[in-house]
């Protein structure tokens, strides 16, 4: 049985990342917590936060870092259509995503119907360690969850590649 790995940060954790990063976004809606600010600004009249802003100062610099040593990070996200407000939100400011090097595509819930897809968000990194982002039913962030179980880490690696292929690029995607 494998043991649950020591608990790093989130940086110390892709930090550690030697050949890639992929995040798999299930729900539509996340509460919005420190980001309401640029949410409502958003819902008000459609602006994005600068790439300098606040609200991007610890992410984009982790990814540019990141893809600088050769990790690729990969970020998919399985949403309902039509889309969410919030998935409008995450929409418009990806392109600050991929100009820090992330790739990123979308699929359409209802393409994912037959896939086999964990219970909960999920960052896996090297096919070694799964980091779970879990939520409330509200969307709220709770305390994250860590697991090197390789039936665990097997799932999520399956269950991205099989997302990532089936999934539109970013660029390529209309809401």
């Amino acid at each position: 049985m494998s043991q649950k790995p020591p608990v790093l940060s989130f940086e110390d954790l892709l930090d550690s990342a030697q050949r890639h990063a992929l995040h798999l976004e299930l729900r539509d809606i996340y509460a919005v917590g420190e980001e309401r600010d640029v949410y409502d600004a958003f819902l008000r009249d459609g602006s994005v936060p600068a790439d300098d802003s606040a609200y991007w100062s610890g992410w984009l610099p982790l990814v540019e870092r990141t893809v600088a040593r050769g990790v690729k990070v990969r970020r998919a996200r399985i949403v309902s259509e039509p889309v969410t407000e919030y998935i409008r939100f995450e929409y418009a400011i990806t392109d600050a995503n991929l100009r820090a090097g992330e790739q990123v595509r979308w699929l359409p819930r209802r393409r994912a119907s037959a896939l086999a897809l964990p219970g909960n968000d999920f960052w896996l990194i090297d096919d070694q360690v799964v980091r779970w982002n879990i939520f409330s039913g509200d969307g709220q962030a709770l305390e994250a969850d860590h697991t090197d179980d390789p039936q665990a880490v097997k799932l999520c690696a399956e269950a991205f590649r099989a997302v990532w292929d089936l999934a539109t690029d970013h660029a390529d995607y209309r809401i």
